[in-house]
């Protein structure tokens, strides 16, 4: 079951990583779209360590991980697991 509150934070963090508008889908790729690319990925998972006290392994620093919202909330819900 998705977390409104999650999902809020995880779009305030995405807001800050880029200042493109986030697509309306969230399946579609946001390093496909433009939206974010290799640079930005360090940048991201940073921000999202932060905000949700996690640690993001090496082992996971893989853009397939984090390539739409839909993934990223998922990652996020199975490391709060």
């Amino acid at each position: 079951m998705p977390d409104a509150k999650r999902r809020e934070r995880l779009l305030r963090v995405l807001k800050t990583v880029t200042t493109q508008p986030l697509p309306t889908d969230d399946e579609e790729s946001l390093f496909e779209s433009g939206l974010l690319d290799s640079f930005a990925l360090p940048d991201l998972v940073s921000a999202l360590e932060q905000e949700f006290s996690i640690k993001v392994p090496d082992r996971d620093l893989n853009p397939r991980k984090f390539d739409s919202i839909a993934r990223i909330e998922t990652y996020l819900q199975d490391r709060a697991s």
